[in-house]
């Protein structure tokens, strides 16, 4: 369910939506029906109008759905009122990549960050959870438990972010020694950065020979991976991958994987990697430079790979079969202030090996390399 208001700005409402099903799938739901409401801006009540509210529960009998995710993130307030007149479940698109999260995560520090995440959405929404309980005051024996539950549901959480908080310092005082450690050896960091599904693992496991997790699937893996990628010479440089980007990311998810995406900071190199063959390019590389933006990593030295350039159709309307058919990649990235973009096929090896020579050329000056050297870290 969404709302398209006037002033809305990014990837289209239908486009959206059509990611916002993908999510619910990664997640192991089934998409029942989907809705798009067009009005001036959402409802401070219940997101949408009292109209389509009806609407999906008269569509109730027909699709028996247990729950509704909406596109937007939706207030404390809006979501209980949501489930007392809908009667299932209500979710919206943060709660949904929360539990996508949670069910990807697979090192102590990812599941740190997760559940930092979730204890600080959960927060301010414990009130609705409750609420059945604070209606029974005033009734003999039963004088106020809601409000005592939740307080003490209160503290506890508070207790346990504290606690996450302390733990995720010392995740980042952990790292911050390793990138010191990297400056002294002076060895050239690269990061991959881009839109979840863009294909990051499958160019990392490319480019540098290594195993890596590699799904078609939203944030496929959490953790950041780095591997060295060295030359005949004895060159090297370390290249990183790091949790994808996606629009509407949860302000919680950002902040609690601020120490994951602190690996970028030290990055001498970021290779901004795009999906030529989604619909919505444009807006998904907008949205990755936004959050870049937001973690103050727009001046770090970026270069665009055109990555998927298989699935490509040229302007013909003839798809590419070869390496051969690919047109000249643009001079000047269309995509932000990177000043020129290369592109490549992970799956197939297309332009791989001329990238992984282009980085040992920026950094040693030899576009000498060989693969098979490249290995953990």
């Amino acid at each position: 369910m969404a709302v398209d208001s006037r002033g809305h700005n990014g990837m289209s409402t239908p486009e959206s939506m059509r990611e916002l099903g993908r999510l619910v799938r990664t997640a192991g739901g089934r998409v029942v029906g989907s809705t798009i409401q067009r009005r001036e801006a959402p409802d401070r009540t219940t997101y949408i109008g009292s109209g389509k509210v009806d609407e999906i529960v008269e569509s109730k009998e027909a699709t028996d759905y247990n729950t509704v995710i909406f596109d937007d993130p939706l207030s404390p307030s809006q979501q209980l009122n949501l489930e007392r007149v809908l009667g299932v479940k209500v979710l919206d698109r943060s709660a949904l990549i929360l539990d996508i999260f949670a069910s990807r995560a697979r090192t102590r520090e990812a599941s740190l960050q997760v559940e930092l995440a979730q204890h600080e959405y959960l927060l301010p929404r414990l009130r609705g959870q409750w609420q059945h309980l604070e209606r029974l005051e005033g009734a003999i024996g039963s004088r106020g438990p809601g409000e005592t539950q939740l307080e003490t549901d209160r503290r506890l959480i508070g207790r346990r972010i504290a606690r996450l908080k302390k733990d995720i310092e010392a995740v980042r005082r952990h790292r911050a020694l390793q990138r010191s450690r990297r400056v002294r050896q002076g060895m050239p960091v690269v990061a991959l950065v881009g839109y979840t599904n863009a294909g990051k693992s499958s160019l990392m496991r490319a480019l540098a020979g290594a195993k890596v997790l590699a799904a078609d699937a939203p944030f496929a893996t959490l953790d950041p991976v780095t591997r060295r990628v060295g030359s005949a010479e004895g060159d090297a440089f370390l290249l990183t991958d790091t949790v994808g980007f996606m629009q509407k990311l949860p302000t919680q998810l950002i902040s609690a994987f601020r120490a994951t995406l602190e690996e970028l900071e030290t990055a001498d190199l970021l290779l901004h990697v795009v999906d030529t063959t989604s619909p919505a390019m444009q807006a998904q590389a907008e949205s990755v430079l936004e959050t870049l933006a937001a973690l103050g990593l727009e001046d770090v030295p970026t270069l665009t790979v055109l990555n998927k350039a298989d699935g490509l159709v040229l302007e013909d309307g003839t798809p590419v079969r070869s390496e051969a058919d690919l047109p000249p990649p643009p001079e000047v990235s269309p995509f932000g202030p990177e000043e020129e973009a290369v592109y490549t096929s992970a799956t197939e090896g297309w332009g791989v090996d001329a990238l992984r020579e282009r980085l040992m050329f920026e950094f040693f000056g030899s576009p000498s390399v060989e693969p098979a050297l490249a290995g953990r870290e």
